[in-house]
């Protein structure tokens, strides 16, 4: 039977966050499952224009960008959508548009994708109607599925967790030399025990963790005298300030490289140049970065009090801890840097990573869920 899948995103391809690159995944996946079965796909993004588009993800023809033009993107939402399509909102910010596709066409089956804070917290009216009437919800991550439950009671049976997987389009290595290039660029040589932190610096978000990391170093800069933290992402001026200030409190300015953003194409030379991954988290959905990580062999030390469990597979590919325990987040670095992975080991967590979350079984699994 024909079908049309329409795919809702606030954006998709102008900005580099995880729902971001979760929406381009999902988008490319998508594509993959209408061309074989000859249904047709269309996503809609607020704030992407047309001309963001990267066409290995889909064809032009797939996608319409309204460069926040909302009153448009809503009517040509409503027009696209017709019964018995799947519509999908990448976010609850889409609540009122699901409710009138629902109203307007009560046969259209409404999809929810829920990801993490987004959904943890209060929600409007509109918001807590959409959770009762939308078909399905789409959760990232066990933890944010129990947080739908419990919060907001919404119906169990209608939550349906899809973890989020590695990016098609992302090269993983095949070799774990450290980059001569970025061992130049930031002054190191092979022996420097290297952790790595890739993450949004924000003054509004105070629960990432990687202040605990600063703190560790402080502890750890005797023990392991050539210690480097290398800590990424873009931030703003007042949490650049809070961080710098950080730095000088625990006397690291040697150790601790804050680097600002780093582009898309100078990541898995990043992940290969560190010897341990470490965020901390306290709110993550699910946490792509986790993954991309264990995908280039790179060992990841986590938070145990949001979704990160799932990207690392409840302990299989990795550590979580108490993201309040500074005492706890230095000794497991120490033991990860006491005991760095070996090429083999490397070689391993990659393989069993690339198992469990490839584009193939995400493809799968939508499809089973389409079908259904």
């Amino acid at each position: 039977m024909s079908k049309k899948v329409i795919l809702l995103t606030l954006q998709t391809f102008s900005a580099t966050g995880g729902i971001q690159k979760m929406a381009r995944t999902l988008a490319h996946s998508l594509q993959h499952i209408c061309q074989k079965n000859n249904w047709a796909l269309k996503l809609l993004s607020l704030y992407d224009s047309d001309d963001d588009l990267l066409p290995q993800y889909l064809p032009a023809q797939n996608f319409k960008g309204f460069n926040k033009n909302k009153a448009s993107f809503i009517w040509r939402t409503l027009f696209y959508t017709n019964n018995n399509d799947t519509l999908i909102l990448s976010h609850i910010n889409f609540a009122v548009i699901g409710l009138l596709a629902k109203l307007l066409k009560p046969k259209c089956n409404v999809w929810l994708i829920a990801h993490g804070i987004e959904v943890w917290r209060p929600l409007n009216f509109q918001k807590k109607l959409l959770l009762k009437y939308c078909d399905r919800i789409i959760c990232v991550s066990q933890f944010t599925k129990d947080k739908l439950v419990v919060l907001h009671n919404a119906n169990a049976d209608k939550c349906v967790i899809l973890n989020n997987v590695i990016d098609p389009f992302i090269k993983h290595p095949s070799t774990f030399a450290k980059p001569n290039n970025l061992l130049n660029r930031y002054g190191l040589t092979e022996a420097n025990p290297v952790i790595f932190t890739l993450t949004r610096l924000a003054s509004t978000e105070k629960y990432k963790g990687y202040e605990n990391v600063i703190t560790a170093v402080g502890g750890l800069k005797h023990q392991f005298p050539g210690i480097r933290y290398i800590l990424s992402g873009k931030y703003d001026k007042q949490e650049g300030l809070r961080v710098k200030e950080l730095i000088r409190k625990y006397e690291v300015s040697d150790n601790v490289l804050l680097t600002g953003f780093i582009d898309e194409t100078e990541l898995v030379d990043h992940f290969l140049l560190a010897d341990l991954f470490v965020l901390p988290s306290k709110k993550e959905g699910f946490g792509i970065v986790f993954i991309e990580a264990l995908a280039c062999g790179l060992p990841v030390l986590c938070g145990n009090a949001d979704g990160s469990v799932d990207a690392i597979r409840n302990g299989e590919l990795g550590k979580a801890i108490d993201p309040d325990d500074n005492k706890e987040l230095e000794r497991q670095v120490a033991e990860y840097l006491t005991h760095p992975l070996t090429v083999e080991q490397r070689r391993y967590l990659q393989k069993n990573c690339l198992q469990y979350f490839s584009e193939e079984s995400y493809i799968n699994n939508l499809q089973q869920l389409l079908d259904n």
